[in-house]
């Protein structure tokens, strides 16, 4: 972790390293991949100075099944960080099929 402008410090938040990190929305918490394929949680607080607990393996990533090779950000935390919306694949490789509906209740008032 570094402070943005830099200058301010630098901080380890990972115990081995990591990759395609994502803040929680209120900035209480810090999502990443780690190198083992583990999607992990670390507490943060900046106030009064930055600190980071100790991170916490949420649940395996690299099941076969779930498939972060390649990909940006596969997957994205509620703003809470109680639930995550995650790119998986079925057995066969392929991606499965999502398709979102956008301004729903404009669609339904039109008709």
């Amino acid at each position: 972790m570094q402070s943005f402008p830099p200058g301010g410090g630098k901080w380890q938040v990972s115990t081995g390293g990591g990759d395609q990190a994502l803040w929680r929305r209120d900035g209480k918490e810090l999502f990443y991949l780690s190198s083992d394929g583990r999607l992990m949680a670390v507490p943060v607080s900046t106030s009064p100075t930055f600190s980071a607990g100790s991170p916490e393996a949420l649940f395996n990533a690299a099941t076969g099944e779930i498939t972060p090779s390649g990909i940006r950000n596969f997957y994205v935390p509620a703003p809470d960080g109680s639930k995550f919306l995650v790119l998986t694949y079925d057995r066969a490789g392929q991606s499965n099929a999502l398709h979102v509906l956008v301004n729903w209740r404009g669609v339904a008032e039109r008709k």
